[in-house]
This record gives structure tokens, sequence and C-alpha cells, in this order.
């Protein structure tokens, strides 16, 4: 197979012989993959499929690249499978492409399938194994709120990987002159991998917003909120990162002050019955990350 060097990104890339992309889903992560695939001088869009068929040609026109189709019968053999869809919606596509599909023969190279959920591993897509196909989860740590702004952003993403390793083999290269830095996840896990990003990012969310409204209900202003949160998350996320979660720990529950605790989570737990208990769990966690560097306790 013939290689070819190139120059992306600021970068020197190697890589091999021109491929042939389908994208199936034209939302917002589909339209992103499309324009970033289309910007590599070895990547040929073909087929672009959606739900609605005015998505798939507006996300044609967007990338001025690819070919809007009305039906999985209408898309062409292709090298790569880009599966934008919902996640839940990602095995009922796979099912369809292997109902539809011919399989490939022991002379063409094994298609790659994969797919963006941050939840599913790549056996979501099994039924595609059926067509010779290799599968693989692609899930990008981003924001896809804007499919511009997404692609420029996209240089120096993490994305975590998982699925076979000839499909992994042939994704590393190709997300790498995207601009991404991959890591791998085990595919048994990935449940508990896209948790670990709910908890740092959603939860960190719901947090911000109990502590305002109690802030509030303690009468703190409204233009001290703000600024007051600000510096508790700046100073927080710089020592989460410089220090590591267990060092970075202070408050009553890191110092021991279990008198405090406990008063304090009665007091919550009146005020916001919820965020009571969610106090006296993360302070038995608390302590325990304190005391021996893991938040899951023995008790």
């Amino acid at each position: 197979m013939a290689y070819c060097t190139y120059r992306i990104f600021g970068l020197d890339r190697v890589d091999m012989d021109q491929i042939k992309a389908n994208l199936i889903g034209a939302g917002r992560v589909g339209q992103t993959f499309l324009s970033l695939l289309n910007s590599l001088p070895y990547c040929q869009i073909q087929d672009v499929l959606s739900a609605r068929f005015a998505s798939a040609q507006d996300a044609v026109g967007r990338a001025n690249a690819g070919h809007a189709v009305q039906s999985i019968s209408d898309l062409r053999p292709a090298d790569l499978w880009v599966i934008a869809v919902p996640d839940t919606q990602i095995a009922a596509v796979a099912s369809d492409l292997a109902t539809t599909l011919s399989p490939t023969d022991g002379t063409q190279k094994p298609p790659i399938a994969f797919h963006c959920s941050g939840y599913f591993a790549a056996d979501e897509m099994a039924r595609l194994r059926g067509l010779n196909w290799r599968l693989a989860s692609v899930h990008p740590v981003l924001s896809f709120a804007d499919p511009e702004k997404a692609k420029d952003q996209f240089k120096g993403a993490l994305c975590g990987l998982e699925g076979d390793a000839d499909a992994l083999e042939f994704l590393r290269p190709l997300l790498g002159n995207l601009g991404a830095e991959c890591f791998s996840i085990r595919s048994d896990a990935k449940s508990l991998y896209h948790a670990g990003a709910v908890i740092s990012n959603n939860f960190a969310v719901v947090l911000q917003a109990i502590a305002q409204e109690a802030w509030t209900v303690a009468g703190v202003s409204e233009d001290v909120i703000a600024p007051l949160n600000a510096k508790l998350m700046e100073s927080t996320a710089q020592n989460v990162i410089a220090l590591g979660p267990r060092r970075a720990l202070t408050g009553p529950a890191a110092r021991g002050d279990d008198e405090v605790v406990t008063s304090q989570g009665e007091d919550v737990a009146d005020w916001h019955p919820d965020a009571g208990e969610v106090y006296r769990i993360l302070s038995d966690m608390a302590r325990s990350l304190k005391t021996s560097g893991v938040t899951k306790s023995d008790r």
C-alpha cells in the first residue's frame, strides 16, 4: 500500500491511500465529523444519510462535500462509516445496514465503522460483524453545541477509543491527523467511563446551582454570588489539576470536624432534603478520600 506525506496543523503526517467515507446521522456531531474528514486530503466523502433527507442535504451543503441519499440501499460501499446517530438508535441502524448491505469478501479490506456514543461500546453495532466489518467507538470529550466551533476546537481534543484492534489501528492516525489526542477505554467499563464524564462535568454544574441557591437563602446578594462562585471554582480547578483530588481537598470533612459536618448536614437537610442527603454522602466520601486516597469507603 502506498503512503504519502503531507502537512496539517503544522505537523508532518504520513498516511495511507485515499479512503472513502460515508456518514449516517447529520446532526451536530455528524456535521462536525463531515467537515473534519473533508479537510483531510486523502479522505473522499461519499454519501450522507440522515433521518430527514433535508438534514442530509443541509449537511452536504455546509461541508460542500458528499452526496445526500434517502435510504440505506442508496449508500455505496465505503472504507469508513461514521455512525453519528443518537445513542438509542445505534443498534437499529447497525441492524438495518446488516440486513440491507452485502458482506465484504476475503479479497477486500474490511470496512471500519465507528459510533460516537460515550455510553455504548463498539459492540452496540455487533450485527455489522456479519458483514465482516471492524468496529470501534470514538468519544470526543468536546461540546458539539456549534459544529463550526467544534471543528475549530477539535485540535487537541481528547478522544476515548475502544473496539476491535485493527479498527483502532486505523482510527488512531486518522484522528491524530485531525488534531485529536486519543486514549483507550476498557470496552467492558464503557458505562463507568461515561459516568465519570457526567460526574466531572454535568454533576459539577448541578452542585454549583445548589451552592448558589444556598447562598441566596443565606442572604448573599446576587451581585456577589457570581464572583464568589467564580473564584471558588477557579481556585478549586487549579488546585485539583496541580495537586490531585486528595491533596486539593479542604473543608470540615477533610479536617475531621465531625461535629460541624453533622450539624451543618442537618441544617442543609432542613432547607433542602435532597441536598442534605448529597451533603451527607459527599462528606463521607470526602473523609474517605482524605484518609485513604479513594472515595469508596469500606464501611
